[in-house]
């Protein structure tokens, strides 16, 4: 897999975690002195990311449409030498659209479009990430992205808390066996995991749905990313521990 794709970030802007609050909002002294309230786009308990006192990087962009002018982009752990790692989940689908538009999944098969937000599902109400089509004689392939930032060791895990909407897309993703390809793509978004796994201990109904999607057939891709503050880097796929 080359190792010189890079999604470069926006500038950003360093600085330390005061509080996080409401979920949607993360008080941020910069670097500056300066002291902001960011957007938080990750609604989710941040499970060994979000730690008061740590590193932090924001986006800046000052629309009149915008309420917070500042998004929380990246938090540090593990000190000196910190490990960066993504707190903007809409950034995951942004760049694996940039990956399978450069077609570094081989594992996904040929394919000769991209569609995002494509209705599927019982009665259509559900959204897939991605659908991939064509050519002519190939299956299409329906992708799911999840951004993975839960880790013990080296070991990245998903889901960090009970997720239901998790749980009903991967039997939706079950469902579409065999008439299609079904694949779950795991967006390891940080660079110190080399291995993944389901987060059992979190939702061990979801580990059960996992293992059982895999097992009717869908596919499982870990997509390890090393993230900076000057973009990412795509390293590959980690083994599957199930």
């Amino acid at each position: 897999m080359p190792s010189d794709w890079f999604y470069p970030l926006p500038p950003l802007y360093p600085g330390t975690l005061v509080k996080r609050y409401k979920r949607f909002f993360a008080d941020i002294e910069l670097d500056t002195g300066e002291l902001i309230t960011a957007h938080c786009p990750n609604t989710g308990p941040m499970t060994g990311v979000c730690q008061i006192g740590g590193r932090v990087q924001v986006s800046h962009n000052p629309s009149p449409k915008r309420k917070l002018s500042y998004t929380w982009e990246l938090a540090a752990v593990n000190g000196t030498g910190p490990t960066w790692i993504g707190a903007n989940t809409a950034l995951p689908n942004r760049v694996m659209r940039s990956l399978l538009e450069a077609r570094l999944i081989p594992e996904l098969g040929n394919y000769t479009t991209i569609q995002a937000e494509v209705p599927y599902g019982k009665e259509n109400k559900s959204r897939i990430d991605f659908l991939l089509c064509g050519p002519e004689d190939s299956p299409w392939t329906y992708v799911e992205i999840k951004n993975t930032t839960w880790a013990r060791g080296s070991l990245a895990l998903f889901p960090d808390t009970v997720t239901s909407r998790g749980q009903k897309h991967l039997q939706e993703l079950t469902d579409l066996i065999p008439g299609a390809r079904a694949a779950m793509v795991y967006f390891i978004n940080r660079g110190d995991c080399t291995e993944f796994a389901p987060g059992d201990e979190a939702d061990p109904t979801y580990g059960q749905l996992l293992r059982g999607a895999i097992a009717a057939g869908v596919d499982v891709y870990p997509c390890r990313f090393e993230v900076t503050p000057e973009g990412l880097r795509y390293l590959g796929l980690a083994p599957l521990r199930l």
